[in-house]
């Protein structure tokens, strides 16, 4: 701050608490303003038809058929969510060790996206682009002798975001943290005549222990055993390796970069933002959510409060937008409309 005569900017000349005094100043001066524009809602699909199922570790949160999802993804809407991501609980007879049904046009995540299209044809889709969720072993990409190869697995990548492009998806947005992939989906998607596809690239993504509800929602905590994801997503010490992933995306073509988780990591939120100036998100992992609903039911916090200001925080780091399971009852939150779960 410059330095500035007198008394200036000095008590008692000077009171920040002047400006809070009313909700109307307080509102006049904020300097970051979350709206239903800013936030991605996460979905799960499950197969079905009228189906939705509570996710035990992660309160008020279902998995849905496609159908249903259709019919929430109208309420997001007009709520004023722009888009939605959509996760799939593939059966476990349909996974195998090198994730075929990725590549399946009629998978639960195709049939979710043209439920979707057809039912809003504006919103937004979002799809996230690794294999996890369709192999036996529960890891992103495919294994050779016991590591998870990355040139092999990036080719199956492309296939599938395509599969999932020709479905209706708007968004690709690869997980996977394979090196190269952006490059090599960028081409693929263009060679297919996809140039307008957009690529969010989970940038900086970290081997977090605050995957755990996630991985039950979509089944693969059990396929993962005992394995762990370290060969491939980020060391949590580090801070520049992620800077360093962020410009190598960027350079092969990513339109959008996150951050993941977003809690534990939002200096890096803030240094992506400040380095780049390309659009940022952030994903409020299940983890995050999980542990903030849970305290909130036990009394220990408000739940509510909690969650909001979370979302606050991110955009407060420099997030332009947040994937979040709370994505619902935040919009309804800030039009005051009261939730019913």
């Amino acid at each position: 701050m410059a330095n500035l005569p007198g008394t200036f900017g000095r008590y008692p000349t000077t009171r920040l608490r002047r400006n809070r005094r009313y909700g109307w100043s307080r509102r006049l001066v904020a300097e970051n303003v979350l709206t239903p524009a800013d936030l991605i809602w996460t979905v799960f699909v499950r197969p079905g038809k009228g189906e939705a199922e509570p996710v035990s570790s992660m309160p008020g949160v279902e998995r849905v058929s496609a159908d249903v999802l259709a019919e929430r993804a109208r309420e997001a809407f007009d709520l004023g969510i722009p888009a939605l991501a959509v996760f799939p609980q593939t059966p476990p007879e349909l996974k195998t060790p090198d994730g075929d049904e990725a590549l399946n046009p009629g998978n639960l995540v195709c049939e979710a996206v043209r439920a979707v299209k057809n039912a809003v044809p504006d919103m937004g889709v979002v799809c996230d682009v690794a294999l996890d969720p369709y192999t036996s072993h529960g890891q992103d990409g495919l294994v050779r002798d016991n590591y998870v190869v990355n040139d092999e697995t990036v080719e199956i990548l492309c296939r599938q975001a395509i599969n999932q492009v020709e479905a209706g998806c708007d968004v690709i947005a690869p997980s996977d943290m394979m090196d190269g992939r952006i490059g090599a989906l960028r081409q693929a998607l263009d060679a297919a005549g996809h140039e307008e596809t957009l690529l969010l690239s989970y940038a900086a993504k970290f081997a977090s222990v605050f995957y755990g509800p996630f991985r039950d929602a979509v089944g693969s905590a059990t396929s993962l055993g005992q394995g762990d994801k370290r060969t491939y997503q980020m060391d949590p010490a580090n801070s520049d390796e992620a800077l360093r992933e962020v410009a190598l995306d960027i350079e092969e073509g990513a339109d959008m970069v996150m951050i993941k988780p977003g809690m534990p990591y939002l200096d890096i939120v803030r240094r992506v933002k400040e380095s780049f100036s390309l659009p940022t998100y952030v994903y409020q992992v299940s983890g995050e959510y999980a542990m903030l609903m849970a305290a909130g039911e036990r009394g220990w916090l408000d739940g509510e409060g909690a969650i909001m200001e979370s979302l606050l925080g991110f955009k407060r780091a420099g997030a332009d937008g947040i994937l979040t399971y709370a994505a619902i009852r935040a919009a309804k939150t800030l039009k005051g409309i009261a939730s019913d779960s």
